[in-house]
């Protein structure tokens, strides 16, 4: 399964808001500053899927906003 995920890093109210199945917007809390947001966007992925969190990861957009991220079941 592929997600196209649009991080908000310094998120006040962090969440994640599904427009489609496959698009997501998850707002987090973490700066995204030493891959900070990156391991929060993970963790909220894996939570949200109850997956672990070894099953995530992301194809394109690692210094981005713009994520693709592969979903392994």
């Amino acid at each position: 399964m592929i997600l196209m995920i649009q991080a908000k890093p310094n998120s006040k109210k962090p969440g994640i808001e599904k427009i489609s199945e496959t698009e997501w917007i998850v707002r987090l809390k973490s700066p995204p500053i030493d891959g900070k947001a990156n391991i929060e966007l993970v963790e909220r992925i894996s939570g949200e899927l109850k997956i672990s969190k070894s099953k995530i990861e992301i194809l394109k957009g690692e210094t981005g906003k713009r994520k693709k991220i592969q979903i392994h079941f």
